[in-house]
């Protein structure tokens, strides 16, 4: 087994076609079905489905383990140059799109200023999105919404916001100082889906004070919750970077609702590359220098 025959199985996982896979590797298409061949030969399975163009189960097993080989050899050159003090390199990291609204366009300068050579990719997507993304290597790290309860990640908090109500101005909440869990029970919420972070923990609390809230709908993205806020078609509890303090909208503290927690992952089976960890540490100097400028947000 060599890298080359494992670079033929993830070229042909992305693109689907032994021909596609063959030009985004920049050789012929009867050089990938060698190599194919020869690691099916040598694992004793059948990776890939001719006739389907699809990945078999034992195939989508052995990608699993390859892109987390590939990581690990990508980081090799860029641990040895960060050695030689010369960070330079790509790294991808996804951030959930509340976050990404404040944190990228600081990060970003202060990163080039400090480490030049750091091209950094980001993704803007929900937690549910990005969390397998950095399990399979897909993704470097990700800013999320914690706790994540999968061994497979290790994370670290980056900061605490509030979860608030935002209301439109006609709401019937829209004019009050504050609301309680019992009062949010009295009318229909947007609010994201059962199984996501914010809302599981947001029933979690309210259910041990005996209340249950009542869905108008459920929307998986922080963004276009808030867009739906925006234009009046109902209120939601949203974490308060969803919502900045300059919109048309009302923002009322819930009383007896802990804040939410966000925070950096990465993956546990891959060491995180020099790069990796630059940009890492760029985003924890970013939060605890600016974090308090954005409304309802609490460093670590």
């Amino acid at each position: 087994m060599d890298i080359r025959q494992l670079d033929a199985l993830l070229a042909i996982a992305e693109h689907k076609t032994f021909s596609k896979a063959a030009r985004s590797l920049h050789t012929v298409q009867s050089n990938v079905s060698k190599h194919i061949a020869r690691l099916e030969e040598e694992l004793g399975a059948i990776l890939v489905d001719r006739d389907a163009g699809t990945l078999t189960e034992e195939g989508e097993a052995v990608v699993a383990r390859a892109r987390r080989i590939r990581a690990e050899t990508d980081a090799i050159a860029l641990d040895m140059a960060a050695m030689r003090d010369d960070i330079s390199g790509v790294t991808r990291l996804g951030t959930i799109d509340s976050t990404a609204r404040w944190l990228i366009p600081i990060v970003l300068p202060a990163l080039e200023a400090k480490y030049p050579n750091v091209r950094l990719e980001v993704l803007t997507a929900t937690t549910t999105s990005l969390l397998p993304q950095v399990i399979a290597g897909d993704l470097h790290s990700a800013v999320v919404n914690l706790p994540l309860r999968d061994s497979e990640i290790r994370a670290e908090e980056l900061f605490a916001e509030d979860r608030l109500l935002i209301a439109p101005p006609d709401h019937p909440l829209a004019r009050k100082s504050s609301v309680t869990p019992a009062e949010l029970s009295r009318h229909e919420l947007l609010l994201p889906p059962p199984g996501t972070a914010f809302r599981d923990e947001i029933d979690s609390e309210l259910k041990n004070q005996g209340v249950e809230l009542t869905t108008r709908a459920e929307v998986d993205g922080m963004r276009m919750i808030a867009t739906l806020v925006l234009t009046g078609f109902g209120a939601a509890i949203l974490p308060a970077t969803a919502a900045p303090d300059d919109g048309p909208w009302r923002r009322i503290p819930i009383t007896g609702l802990v804040r939410r927690s966000v925070g950096l992952i990465v993956s546990r089976r891959v060491a995180p590359s020099a790069v990796t960890r630059a940009v890492r540490d760029v985003i924890f100097e970013v939060v605890g220098t600016h974090g308090y400028d954005q409304a309802g947000v609490y460093p670590s």
